[in-house]
């Protein structure tokens, strides 16, 4: 303590910038100190309650090893213990400590700032306030090892204490940019030489010599490839004094690449597990896009829930309708679309389809008619196969929800903000561990999950008496649940 206040009364001299960052690297080197400390003492608690009589076989060390923390990397040295079929070292199992090396502390923020931006920033930002960090392939690793748990944390996971008395579930879909085959192969082909070593343009310039100029892209043509993620958005309402319907509460998050059936299965389960099982004679609304898909698994799956189709979606169908009748950006095309929609929230859905069906009389042959009668048409059949789903006047007088605002703001929060940046392009398999690792983090669950890895992996580490890796290399299969009638 003395030494220390000796430096100190000697930076007089020094202003407050560099002082701080003078303080920094003693800061962190003291926390080494102290996590290579606390294993010292752990080591020789355990050499004092054990012998090597009494474990039945042969010791061997201490043995060194680096383990990589918040404070930095950290040597400690252990006793092996072996039998005839192999050994392990008693100390890391019983700290919970996994081959792979590295903490479960330094684990948890990596990946969690993966989850909020790119693998390469995140090593920038970890690199920023640690003084180090992992390299990108190895937090992308970590994401991959987590992900791995989190299939069961979301089913073993408790229900929200003090939901309200009607259930809300919204559903929708987002694309996000896909790796196609070929970019597959080129990504994981070996890099051509360059004859320039430290100069990267050069082997850039050799490859576009080599591949030849770019096959320009047709109109129409899609150079995302998205594939589809599904999100759902699950929160209750709670009936207040005046007789409204106050909320959201407790609301939770879930997405995936796998099926849509898998998000709708899900949703069944959470509800379930809310107290809103089938039966239950509790209020459960489902809000949608209109998908087909979708329609069909809510029958399966809800079909005592109130299916509602969000009227945003349904306004934009009116823009296209009227599209076909006047002028883009008249007046009368304006009016007419305002007639409807007050329709619309009045409940007079069906009013709507006879008038586009009058409508449909009124077009005449000529230059244009039939695209805009097919496309009349087409409006026409959206809303005749979802009139029963449209009821919004009754929904406002029940106080219930008639648009999907909250998965329209998840759907960019969570997937697009984070899987559709410029440049990005996913497999899917890949993407799955760290879209279900930003719903858990968005869901504020972060810190029950990593407890959730840590006990669970500690256990597993301790009955099979061997290190296990929480690293994983390969992704997954993509969620099952629900997808087997």
């Amino acid at each position: 303590m003395a030494s220390i206040i000796d430096w100190i009364s000697k930076s007089s001299s020094t202003n407050f910038l560099q002082f701080e960052n003078q303080i920094i690297p003693m800061v962190f080197d003291l926390g080494k100190l102290f996590i290579a400390l606390f294993l010292c003492m752990r080591e020789q608690q355990w050499k004092l309650t054990h012998t090597e009589h009494e474990v039945g076989c042969k010791c061997q060390g201490p043995k060194d090893r680096l383990v990589g923390t918040i404070f930095g990397k950290v040597r400690y040295w252990r006793t092996y213990i072996y039998r005839g079929g192999g050994g392990y070292y008693p100390l890391d199992i019983e700290l919970g400590l996994p081959r792979d090396g590295f903490s479960m502390l330094l684990r948890s923020h990596a990946a969690k700032i993966a989850t909020k931006m790119s693998y390469a920033q995140g090593v920038g930002v970890l690199a920023m306030f640690l003084r180090w960090a992992p390299s990108q392939k190895v937090v992308e690793e970590m994401v991959l090892g987590l992900g791995r748990h989190t299939q069961q944390w979301f089913e073993s996971a408790p229900p929200p204490q003090g939901d309200g008395e009607v259930l809300i579930i919204q559903i929708d879909s987002k694309a996000t940019p896909t790796a196609t085959d070929a970019e597959l192969e080129k990504r994981r082909g070996k890099r051509g030489h360059n004859p320039h070593p430290g100069s990267p343009r050069h082997r850039g310039r050799k490859a576009r010599k080599r591949r030849g100029s770019k096959k320009r892209k047709k109109k129409g043509d899609k150079s995302k490839n998205g594939k589809m993620a599904t999100i759902v958005v699950i929160y209750s309402l709670r009936r207040g004094k005046d007789g409204t319907l106050e909320g959201p509460i407790n609301k939770k998050v879930y997405a995936s690449y796998a099926p849509k059936r898998h998000a709708v299965a899900i949703a069944r389960r959470e509800a379930n597990k809310r107290g809103f099982s089938q039966g239950s004679n509790k209020i459960v609304q489902i809000v949608t896009d209109g998908d087909n898909d979708l329609d069909r698994y809510v029958k399966e799956f809800f079909p005592e829930a109130i299916h509602t189709i969000d009227i945003f979606h349904v306004t934009e169908y009116l823009w296209k309708a009227g599209g076909c009748l006047f002028k883009e950006g008249s007046k009368e095309l304006e009016q007419w679309v305002e007639e409807q929609k007050d329709a619309l929230y009045d409940g007079r859905a069906s009013d709507i389809v006879k008038e586009l069906e009058n409508q449909l009389k009124l077009l005449h042959r000529g230059p244009g008619s039939k695209s805009r009668r097919e496309r009349l048409q087409q409006v026409r059949n959206y809303l005749v196969k979802r009139l029963t789903k449209m009821n919004y006047k009754s929904l406002q007088e029940q106080d219930l929800e008639i648009s999907s605002g909250s998965v329209e703001g998840a759907v960019n929060y969570v997937i697009a903000k984070r899987f559709d940046s410029g440049g990005m392009r996913w497999i899917k398999e890949r993407a799955e561990p760290l879209l279900q690792l930003r719903c858990i983090e968005v869901n504020n669950d972060w810190d029950n999950f990593i407890s959730y890895v840590h006990d669970k992996t500690s256990r597993q580490i301790q009955q099979k008496q061997t290190n296990a890796f929480l690293k994983s290399k390969r992704p997954e299969i993509l969620p099952t649940y629900g997808l087997n009638k």
